[in-house]
């Protein structure tokens, strides 16, 4: 199989086709596209949980651990908590390195307020790159829990931010020599800011007042794959316009410029919405200081198309994330 995030064919057969047991008190389980877990544990609270590895970076692994993990629980409308890090390091690491690691995962907990409750730190032949995997924790009152299942047909979709910044921010990390060959320093550090607009619990604090029903992280597969999977979990079609989809200029070139696809590429920091009135939401999250664009419509059916200037094809499966083509 291809690196990245596994075929949904191959998930549903080898994976999810062999998920059986059940237990009442589990309301949200393992499904395509679902970002997280959800355990109801009182009569009013639930408890939420996702987990993710850091595989496709070193240089900001600790930061980009903790901001995903809180981006997938903020999806499901939760407030974070803590998180359990379990950090597998090969033989050749540095305990420099590893300070560092941490040091930013402690950093980026203490901007949400979230606590390092535990986890397992161990060097093992069986990586040869440092890989932090997390258990996020969070909480949500009951009737509040938001899934990646939850557009209905003549729901707005919501793009925030911009689709890519997050792997454009690795690209111009990992592969800056590269692209001083081509661009200037000022554009490569335009570039690597991006970094700085990774968290979306601002986006779904605003959402979730304002009557959002499906939220979906975007990230492995991009804003393409995101799609895919809010439409496969909800069960509906799509109608996007792919000229609305908001990109920064400095991801355009820098995939032109790696021969990429700038909407197949890992973009935390961007959250893909469904809501019943998307216009509302979207002027809500830019008086908050949040750029945001409706891209189109969840329809009956299972077409998923994409359009631009009258020429129409068809939203594919999910394909290995563009950013394993460069780092």
């Amino acid at each position: 199989m291809k690196i990245g995030k596994v075929p949904e064919t191959v998930l549903k057969r080898a994976v999810l086709g062999q998920i059986h047991n059940r237990r009442e008190e589990v309301l949200l389980s393992a499904s395509v596209g679902e970002d997280c877990a959800a355990v109801a544990v009182g009569d009013d609270e639930i408890l939420v949980m996702s987990t993710d590895p850091i595989t496709g970076t070193v240089q900001d692994i600790g930061n980009l651990s903790i901001q995903i993990t809180m981006n997938d629980l903020a999806s499901a409308g939760a407030e974070p908590f803590g998180v359990m890090l379990t950090v597998l390091l090969p033989e050749r690491i540095s305990e420099q390195k590893l300070h560092r690691m941490i040091q930013q995962a402690e950093e980026a907990c203490a901007k949400v307020n979230v606590q390092i409750m535990g986890g397992h730190t161990e060097v093992t032949k069986a990586v040869n790159q440092p890989l932090i995997s997390v258990v996020g924790v969070g909480k949500a009152k009951k009737g509040r829990l938001i899934t990646t299942a939850g557009a209905r047909a003549g729901m707005d979709l919501i793009v925030t931010k911009w689709v890519g910044i997050e792997g454009t921010s690795i690209i111009a990390k990992e592969k800056e020599v590269e692209l001083l060959e081509h661009f200037s320093q000022s554009f490569i550090d335009q570039a690597k800011s991006f970094d700085q607009m990774l968290s979306v619990l601002p986006e779904s604090a605003v959402a979730v007042k304002y009557g959002v029903e499906a939220m979906h992280d975007v990230t492995e597969g991009g804003i393409f794959g995101a799609l895919w999977e809010m439409a496969e979990a909800s069960g509906v079609g799509l109608e996007i316009d792919l000229k609305k989809i908001p990109i920064r200029q400095e991801t355009i070139e820098v995939c032109e410029f790696f021969g990429i696809n700038p909407y197949e590429l890992i973009s935390s920091g961007c959250m893909l919405m469904a809501a019943a009135d998307g216009n509302t939401i979207v002027r809500e999250l830019e008086k908050q200081g949040i750029h945001a664009v409706v891209i189109g419509k969840a329809t009956r059916g299972n077409d998923r198309i994409l359009y631009s200037d009258n020429e129409n094809r068809y939203l594919e499966p999910p394909k290995s994330d563009e950013l394993y083509k460069v780092v």
